[in-house]
């Protein structure tokens, strides 16, 4: 019987690598070209995203630490000068005051009427038509739909005057009078977001599984605030949560409905924080004050919409 010789270790064929612990030579190629790949097809993106939001947030960083004025050739480093005229400026409390109280209005309303609305639409007929009817506001530019308010509510000639007259109630300058003013801005705004929040909360209600209706029957949630509160609410979560969040943004950014029919007035009862820094940096020309405003805005958007993002995340239910 032949015997088997063993061939010497540095005969034995192996696949070449470069050293002895690392993956071999064709395969680390292999990640490099897609990671290559990957940065050449991001790198478009990401230098939009740099130069659009990245670059602008740090240049006007560096305006909030001067005192440049809009048109000026010169400027000082002043530091945190602005910023600490920002939160001793009264004004400024009261815009921010004003802008807290109208997003609170706003945004219960529309997710409460979108989300009635919604319910209504798909359990009743004519939905194209309905759907159509309450996203036009959505859609419409909102510096015309503004003067049509404006139109609407005169305190003489306006149609809701007359109608409060012709039934016997009391009347008012309603875009004048400081009680009613923010009050006021607060419904246009929910008309204006009602659209928007009622088409995603019917796209939601059509995700949801007839199966789970059925069950909820079976265990004996047959009237319709039992299912709505056993299966729709949670069903919607996510949807809540997308529409919560983008809707608290756009309350937050109000500018023109200000801008056009109040100018901050009457006093400062209508003035939010948006229109503060438009005053401050475009009539005022103070531009670094200005700055320092929208980086204090920034920043309590960006808080304000992590934190809620954080609590209603914990409440969501995922399909």
């Amino acid at each position: 019987m032949a015997e088997i010789v063993p061939l010497p270790r540095d005969r034995a064929t192996s696949v070449p690598r470069s050293d002895n612990s690392g993956p071999p030579l064709a395969v680390r190629a292999h990640r490099l070209a897609e990671i290559a790949v990957a940065w050449a097809l991001a790198g478009p993106a990401l230098g939009l995203l740099v130069a659009l939001f990245i670059l602008p947030v740090f240049a006007v960083f560096a305006i909030a630490l001067t005192d440049w004025q809009f048109g000026a050739s010169t400027m000082s480093f002043v530091r945190f000068a602005n910023f600490a005229e920002v939160f001793a400026d009264p004004s400024f409390r009261v815009s921010l005051k004003n802008t807290i109280v109208y997003v609170l209005i706003v945004v219960p309303g529309t997710i409460v009427l979108g989300l009635v609305i919604a319910l209504l639409i798909e359990s009743g007929k004519c939905r194209a038509f309905y759907r159509a009817i309450h996203f036009l506001p959505f859609m419409a530019t909102l510096t015309a739909m503004a003067i049509a308010w404006e139109a609407l509510l005169h305190p003489t000639i306006g149609l809701l005057n007359q109608a409060l007259s012709a039934i016997g109630l009391p009347t008012a300058n309603w875009l004048r009078d400081e009680n009613t003013v923010l009050p006021v801005l607060a419904v246009i705004g929910i008309w204006q977001n009602l659209g928007f929040a009622m088409v995603l909360f019917l796209a939601g209600l059509k995700a949801i599984p007839q199966d789970l209706y059925d069950a909820a029957d079976i265990d004996g949630a047959d009237l319709w605030l039992d299912r709505l509160t056993t299966v729709t609410l949670p069903m919607l979560g996510p949807v809540m949560m997308f529409v919560v969040i983008v809707v608290a943004l756009k309350a937050f950014e109000a500018f023109d409905t200000v801008q056009i029919l109040t100018q901050g007035g009457p006093g400062h009862a209508s003035e939010v924080l948006l229109y503060t820094l438009y005053r401050e940096s475009f009539q005022y020309l103070r531009t670094g004050y200005g700055a320092a405003v929208t980086i204090v805005f920034l920043v309590i958007v960006v808080a304000l919409t992590l934190i809620q993002a954080r609590v209603m995340d914990k409440r969501v239910h995922y399909q």
